[in-house]
């Protein structure tokens, strides 16, 4: 059980007018408001870190992208469920910094500014389609899938480079709000994606 590994479920809302062009162009193309203010979800099915259990937490992310996405200069901040282990708490923060490489690894060269990192009650909850996350007071968000010309199948760009997972369902936010560190954001109605990851990495000791 060495280096880290992850499956289970991401959700993001951003500010975009209409589905983040981020997807397809990797970065290149600017959002469609010229700048990225996100909050994102993270459900862990599976997971471990250097042998100790992340199965079953959930994370909570606020991210603030100045320009394109592959420019950097991020501002980041983590949201690690209150019921994580010491160690898996740490775990996971180094993940979510980039520290333990693989597949968050970008982490480490995009954000410029890590705001903060704290324990938080974080609920990720399944209705239906729906999805919601809850992080204390900080972040409070549903997104559902856009309804596609067939209602029982979701729209969904399949094949892609995005480095959080090649299939990602458009979806859009009924609700988005962000609190958190001088923030105050409302993005309901707003872009929204929610996507199947399976990422790993080396973990600290390699990474070091």
């Amino acid at each position: 059980m060495s280096g880290w590994a992850i499956r289970g479920e991401l959700i993001l809302n951003c500010n975009c007018t209409v589905f983040c062009p981020c997807v397809v162009s990797l970065g290149k193309h600017a959002p469609t408001e010229g700048y990225c203010q996100a909050w994102a979800g993270v459900r862990i099915d599976e997971g471990h870190y250097e042998g100790e259990d992340l199965s079953g937490l959930n994370v909570g992310l606020v991210l603030e992208i100045p320009g394109l996405m592959a420019r950097g200069n991020w501002k980041a901040a983590a949201y690690i469920d209150e019921r994580a282990t010491d160690a898996a708490y740490e775990g996971l923060l180094k993940i979510f910094s980039g520290q333990a490489k693989g597949t968050t690894g970008l982490f480490k060269v995009l954000v410029s500014e890590f705001l903060g990192a704290e324990r938080a009650p974080v609920s990720y909850t399944n209705e239906g389609k729906k999805r919601r996350l809850i992080v204390g007071k900080a972040i409070k968000g549903e997104i559902e899938p856009v309804r596609g010309g067939n209602p029982d199948e979701d729209i969904i760009v399949t094949n892609t480079e995005y480095w959080m997972g090649p299939d990602i369902t458009v979806a859009t936010a009924t609700q988005g709000r962000v609190r958190a560190y001088g923030r105050v954001w409302d993005f309901d109605g707003r872009s929204a994606e929610i996507c199947q990851i399976d990422w790993s990495g080396p973990a600290a000791e390699q990474a070091a």
